[in-house]
């Protein structure tokens, strides 16, 4: 190992500690913070001001045009955070600057609705025209900008996506498909910037596909104990979930976590089970739009 690259883990240590040895590693106690809308005054600086030693926002203030700038991610590095760009690989809202251009040149990338999010439509990741026109765009934009890494969501388009528009294509192919494309921008961002964290949210069941845990630096995950809002978390897949997770803790790779909760006691029980399970958690409202109190 170079010096440069020494520095560079050493740095790393004290917030997500590595995995080089393959060894599972604690996260730390002060968790992480995830908000995507309201930045007060379109700002930063309240997050800037937090304890939280990693942040997870919006690759724009607004979610459409208005990018954050290279200035604002380094005044926001400078408070000793990592900060990840969250955007979409799986599917494609109406308020993203993509989707328009998208509709009209390549509309037949777009799919059926998400019905839990009307204004979201599922996409064909795999086709070459989403990667050129979308996804490849949003990984070199999160590197200019000065981000440590990408927090990407919607992997579960493999099994949301309506099999009667991609005739032929069956789950265990689109999971196949989800794969290649997380490996294509973890290869792409890392030749990019070396050390660039790729973190994918939810689905952690993709990691049975091969390629999938090396391309990744760790895993998010939603409502693995409290469902929005302040639902105990008691279903068949909340246990698969967790216990996908742990495998990958177990691999060497970090867990975030975010339950969606506002009472008490279940903010407080979602912490205890972050603290044993080894996960940076966070207990916030499902609109992201506010920062919540770190866990005690």
């Amino acid at each position: 190992m170079n010096r440069a690259v020494l520095l560079f883990a050493l740095v790393l240590l004290p917030v997500f500690p590595g995995c080089a040895n393959g060894e599972p590693q604690p996260a730390p106690s002060a968790g992480w913070v995830y908000q995507l809308q309201g930045y007060d005054g379109g700002r930063l600086d309240a997050l800037a001001r937090t304890s939280y030693p990693l942040a997870v926002i919006d690759l724009a203030r607004d979610a459409g045009t208005d990018y954050f700038k290279p200035e604002e991610i380094a005044a926001l590095r400078a408070t000793g955070k990592r900060v990840l760009a969250y955007f979409e690989i799986g599917s494609i809202e109406e308020f993203r600057p993509e989707y328009g251009p998208l509709r009209r040149d390549a509309g037949d990338l777009v799919l059926n609705k998400w019905p839990d999010w009307p204004q979201e439509y599922f996409v064909k990741y795999w086709d070459e025209r989403w990667w050129t026109t979308v996804i490849a765009p949003r990984v070199e934009r999160a590197v200019k900008a000065g981000f440590d890494g990408v927090y990407l969501d919607t992997l579960l388009a493999y099994e949301e996506i309506d099999r009667g528009l991609v005739a032929g294509r069956d789950q265990d192919s689109l999971g196949a498909a989800m794969v290649a494309l997380l490996v294509r921008i973890s290869r792409y961002a890392k030749q990019l910037r070396p050390g660039f964290w790729i973190v994918p949210q939810n689905s952690p069941e993709l990691r049975r596909f091969g390629g999938y845990t090396e391309a990744i630096d760790g895993l998010a995950m939603e409502e693995l104990f409290y469902r929005a809002t302040d639902e105990q978390c008691r279903e068949d897949f909340c246990a698969e979930n967790l216990a996908e997770a742990r495998a990958l803790r177990d691999a060497g790779k970090f867990v975030l976590a975010v339950d969606y909760a506002g009472q008490g006691d279940h903010v407080r029980d979602a912490c205890q089970r972050y603290r044993k399970e080894r996960f940076a958690g966070y207990v916030t409202v499902r609109d992201l739009d506010r920062i919540a109190a770190p866990c005690t």
